[in-house]
């Protein structure tokens, strides 16, 4: 798929900057926000609180005024929130995660809407967590699974669009050193999965998923728009069986 112009959320760090950095490489023009300043040279970011429903907006038209359209846009921002069983989780906290991981992408996905300058493909970064309801991932897994349904929802008022919510796999990142170094693997098991794959290739760096979630968005767009797809389906079935087949 040749990508000329994408729009990244959450870019200053992790897979966001990955996928950005990635892109920049191919010679893409890469628009990107993030409430952290970036220092990625070539990227043209705006420091943009997405949760601030209505100075999103005015952040938006600016930072991508110069766009007369996107071939690509990823709503990666997110946040993994507590790992804590759900009843003993404030509501106040599962509110949170749901605020950055749904609505903030709702209000991203309007402003697109009444845009109305052409985009090709829309990623939602979704999660495995949205569907294997492991145990503690509380707001989380539910943040992702409205995410899946938000992608469908929206399938119907973007007709020209092509989306899809990607869980993009386990991926190291500064969130791992928080799940595979402090949270309770004993109380938690499915951490203990997360700790054997670090190192391997089963997690791969932000720069490697990069280039995976780029690989196979032709392939996403064979999918009907507004699916939920876990990377793995693609590039590791026997994988996605055994990971599955557990619920």
């Amino acid at each position: 798929m040749n990508i000329d112009t994408a729009f990244i959320t959450g870019t200053s760090s992790g897979l966001g900057r990955g996928l950005c950095e990635t892109l920049l490489e191919d010679g893409c023009t890469v628009f990107g926000c993030s409430r952290r300043p970036s220092t990625l040279p070539g990227l043209h970011h705006a420091s943009c609180d997405l949760r601030d429903h209505e100075t999103v907006p005015e952040c938006l038209a600016t930072l991508l005024e110069p766009a007369e359209r996107l071939d690509l846009v990823v709503l990666n921002a997110g946040v993994l929130g507590r790992i804590e069983l759900l009843h003993r989780l404030p509501l106040d906290e599962a509110k949170a995660v749901m605020e950055v991981n749904l609505w903030s992408n709702k209000t991203v996905m309007d402003w697109l809407h009444a845009w109305g300058r052409p985009v090709r493909q829309v990623v939602m970064i979704s999660s495995g967590a949205a569907v294997l309801g492991n145990k503690g991932w509380g707001g989380y897994a539910l943040s992702k699974a409205a995410l899946n349904m938000l992608a469908k929802l929206y399938a119907h008022e973007f007709p020209d669009t092509h989306i899809c919510a990607l869980a993009p796999g386990i991926i190291d990142t500064a969130m791992m050193d928080h799940l595979c170094d402090e949270a309770d693997a004993d109380a938690f098991p499915a951490l203990q999965r997360l700790r054997t794959a670090r190192g391997t290739e089963a997690m791969p760096t932000p720069r490697e998923a990069a280039r995976r979630i780029l690989s196979v968005l032709p392939a996403l767009r064979e999918q009907p728009s507004g699916s939920f797809v876990d990377i793995r389906q693609l590039i590791d079935p026997e994988g996605y069986a055994r990971l599955y087949g557990k619920r």
